[in-house]
């Protein structure tokens, strides 16, 4: 009998929207507001769905479309559109544009003018889109947190050699040596580190202190 282990993909980087945003506009006197926000599991999802649709009480409509990263959850609502004409094309959106992590929201304001089928799907996908825009997407790299812990003599070459060398400060302790904390792309860690040991004639080399996602 085989036994299958099981198999894990490690991802390196994925596209997530940096803030929560909005935008809106108007088609044939329906008023669309497309809301973005970045959110980490099925509860932020619905408190952002919940938030909006307590705003907007008084809406025609409220759809929505998320997808999550750890999960691979995607869930969509056509909040009383024609089936497929509303919550599909706004979750379509998020999977071309390529992003995970995010919850979208487009309000509808009914102006009185049916738009049909083909006319829905390209508002409610246009709203997507612009809402995402609006949020500011952003690529978020597999990192190393690490520290380097140095003399002052030396700590001089730092805010020069570590973004150089694909490196970002963190934060920097000043006590009888420095320690400076810094997040690099976990691909680059061990260049980095080698670069280190070289410029400094092997006095110093890094202490990974963790990994995180992080923005680059």
């Amino acid at each position: 009998m085989h036994q299958h282990r099981p198999f894990f993909i490690i991802i390196m980087e994925y596209r997530t929207v940096k803030f929560e945003s909005s935008d809106e506009y108007i088609v044939k006197k329906s008023r669309f507001i497309g809301y973005a926000c970045p959110v980490k599991n099925p509860d932020e999802a619905l408190a952002f769905i919940s938030k909006i649709k307590s705003k907007h009480w008084d809406a025609t409509h409220n759809v929505y479309a998320y997808i999550l990263k750890d999960s691979g959850i995607k869930r969509y609502s056509d909040d009383g559109e024609p089936q497929g004409t509303a919550g599909i094309p706004t979750l379509d959106v998020l999977e071309k544009e390529n992003v995970t992590d995010v919850c979208v929201v487009v309000t509808r304001y009914f102006g009185g003018i049916l738009l049909g089928g083909g006319g829905l799907v390209r508002a409610y996908s246009h709203s997507a889109k612009i809402a995402l825009d609006a949020a500011n997407i952003i690529t978020m790299s597999l990192c190393t947190i690490a520290e380097i812990t140095c003399d002052y003599g030396f700590y001089g070459k730092l805010p020069s050699f570590i973004p150089e060398n694909g490196g970002k400060i963190l934060d920097t302790v000043y006590e009888d040596n420095v320690t400076v904390r810094i997040s690099l792309p976990k691909d680059l860690t061990e260049k980095f580190n080698e670069n280190l040991i070289d410029t400094s004639n092997g006095r110093y080399k890094i202490k990974v202190i963790d990994e995180e996602f992080s923005e680059i």
